[in-house]
């Protein structure tokens, strides 16, 4: 059996590139650039559009997204065969597919994840240790050799704050262990570079203090007062006020005084803003809202690994929260596998799972009508519930601030339906399901879902009329399930009715599916159908600017020639455009889940999107048809 090459891709100090212990170099700087990018965003699709922002520091030229694909096939050839196969084209942008172990990020935030396993059963010494290995993986400042301003500026200062987080968490662990001595020289060195990091100077005046040095402790204190007032005209937090209250109060106490303790956790902080009735509750409701669902496939147990790895392993810059988005055509899967990874982690979130189903692009229930509800499932009593909606989404950040929380958004249309929903910043997780990307989602990891393999097929379909049945006319199985195109929303509606007639022979239905004049007229049961589906990614069709060609007529014209795959040249050709915009036009139609994205320059349809495709041609025939002018003529 071949081995696969060991990959290290590091980025936590100058980047670089191994294969086998063997550098790969990248030596064009604006490759690095790209690099960097797609380092910085592995396994989600950062946009060709963001990638430009990085390359050009905010002011891309015209021919920016052409370019960009240059870099990107540049960059493949530095990388070799092995390390670039990673590199994936996904609309509307590219993927760097990276396993946790294969990059120094990864690495640290798995070391990150451990720590707070550890922590959580009450293991601090191995929680300091694991907090300790993450730190070691950082060689020198990241970025420092990436000649991207705006790259440095906003990815830069993101690393910059993980780092410091997590040097704070291990301080927290060593003062909880009682090495406060050990900790005051490195603290002092910090302190001295973040003098108005106010975290870092309550843990300093709490290890001096413990060090039997309080004079110093207060001394610090009243220096950084006047550093934050001087430079801010702020005084300081209430958490540092408190650290020094408890030690000015032990300072002058007679006898050895006990440690002050460490300030209020952000869950009480987060209860004091909440309204009376719910301060006064003894404790807080704890939701459990998740829909069950059906047994998970095993074909799709390597995704449901990676979502739930993204969504238990999420470090966010403070004022961000954890958030994965699952997305994917309709029919494809995307609320069945979040479900079941909520399940599977809902152990985490101790306070409790909120569930919303948004709707997709068939109705769209806005913050109004589910944050009402939410803030109820909370503890807020109706009639304290705010009117302005303002209020609700500032209620509702309170009252989530700190806590553990899981909260599922399902078939949401756009980011704009998420935002007011995202709980506020602490221990919480979002986990969303969408037909759109939402690349304008800040910080969300993205799990693209595609069809199922045949294998996966199978098994589903084997699964709801049994495996004697499917064993007994595989040949026919195979058929139905080519049509079904691997899309798991077809597959059931196909099992469902084969269940329904058991007279019927797989056989039978492949010929009815195959022969049928309306393919999609077939693959309906009950309020079933595949057909909704399509209309509601049709419906929601992004047009494309007035000088280029609309995506939809595209389409249209797709299904009047009935062809499995296009190339944006001969698009080009059958509209009189140009190469550019057929291919904008294409990519509209991957975005909306009309296409498959392009491999080789082709853009396919499979049996289903045919189908659909030339209903639409032939609804716009009989339209033209019936046209008085058309008549007329």
């Amino acid at each position: 059996m071949k081995r696969t090459p060991p990959l290290n891709f590091l980025l936590l100090g100058p980047l670089s590139v191994r294969l086998n212990a063997r550098e790969v170099h990248v030596s064009a700087p604006r490759q690095r650039v790209v690099m960097a990018a797609l380092l910085l965003n592995a396994n989600r699709v950062i946009s060709v559009d963001r990638i430009a922002e990085y390359v050009w520091d905010d002011a891309p030229p015209p021919s920016a997204a052409a370019t960009v694909r240059t870099y990107v096939m540049r960059l493949r050839q530095s990388l070799g065969e092995h390390a670039s196969a990673r590199l994936l084209t996904r609309a509307p942008g590219y993927l760097l597919e990276l396993g946790e172990h294969e990059s120094d990020l990864g690495q640290f935030k798995a070391h990150r994840r451990r720590a707070a396993e550890l922590a959580e059963r009450g293991d601090l010494e191995g929680s300091s240790a694991e907090l300790a290995e993450a730190l070691a993986l950082w060689r020198e400042e990241p970025l420092a050799d990436i000649p991207s301003r705006r790259l440095r500026d906003v990815e830069g200062r993101y690393l910059k704050e993980l780092r410091l987080q997590t040097m704070e968490l291990r301080f927290d662990a060593e003062l909880a262990l009682l090495r406060h001595a050990e900790l005051v020289p490195e603290l002092v060195r910090l302190v001295r570079k973040h003098p108005l990091r106010e975290a870092l100077v309550g843990k300093l005046m709490l290890a001096l203090f413990r060090s039997g040095r309080q004079s110093e402790a207060l001394d610090l204190y009243r220096r950084t007062r006047v550093l934050l007032v001087e430079q801010l005209g702020a005084e300081p937090s209430a958490d540092l006020r408190e650290v020094h209250r408890s030690i000015l109060s032990a300072h002058h106490r007679p006898r050895t005084p006990e440690p002050p303790e460490q300030p209020a956790t952000a869950p009480e902080t987060a209860a004091a803003s909440a309204p009376a009735a719910v301060r006064e509750r003894s404790c807080w409701p704890s939701p459990a809202q998740l829909p069950s669902v059906p047994l998970p496939l095993s074909a799709r147990s390597g995704a449901l690994a990676r979502l739930q790895h993204f969504v238990t392993t999420g470090s966010m810059p403070a004022g961000m929260v954890a958030t994965a988005v699952v997305t994917g055509r309709g029919g494809v899967g995307k609320s069945a596998l979040a479900l079941h990874t909520a399940h599977a982690v809902r152990g985490s979130s101790v306070h409790g799972q909120l569930y919303a189903d948004l709707g997709g692009a068939g109705r769209t229930p806005t913050a109004r009508a589910v944050l009402p509800r939410f803030l109820a499932d909370l503890g807020v009593p109706r009639d304290e519930i705010p009117e302005e909606e303002a209020e609700r989404e500032s209620l509702y950040r309170s009252l989530t601030a700190g806590r553990r929380l899981l909260v599922v958004l399902d078939n949401a249309s756009s980011t704009a339906q998420v935002r007011p929903l995202i709980p506020g910043s602490g221990g919480s997780r979002l986990l969303v399901t969408s037909r759109r990307r939402l690349a304008d989602l800040d910080g969300a990891r993205t799990l693209l879902l595609g069809p199922l393999d045949e294998a996966g097929s199978l098994e589903l379909l084997s699964s709801i009329v049994g495996p004697a049945r499917v064993g007994a006319e595989p040949q026919a199985a195979r058929t139905v399930l080519t049509v079904c195109a691997g899309l798991p929303l077809a597959i059931r509606i196909a099992g469902t009715r084969l269940l329904e007639r058991p007279h019927w022979s797989i056989g039978h239905f492949a010929r009815r599916l195959t022969e049928a004049p309306r393919l999609l007229d077939e693959l309906c049961a009950g309020d079933l159908g595949v057909r909704p589906c399509f209309d509601a990614d049709h419906a929601g069709l992004r047009r494309t600017a007035p000088a280029g060609i609309d995506p939809a007529e595209v389409f249209t014209a797709l299904g009047a020639t009935g062809v499995s795959s296009v190339s944006g040249s001969r698009v080009a050709v059958m509209f009189g455009c140009s190469e550019e915009q057929a291919e904008e036009a294409l990519d509209a139609l991957v975005e909306a889940n009309l296409l498959g994205a392009p491999t080789g320059g082709r853009y396919r349809l499979d049996p289903l999107l045919r189908a659909y495709a030339h209903e639409r041609a032939q609804a716009v025939a009989v339209r033209e048809d019936s046209h008085p002018y058309r008549r007329a003529g």
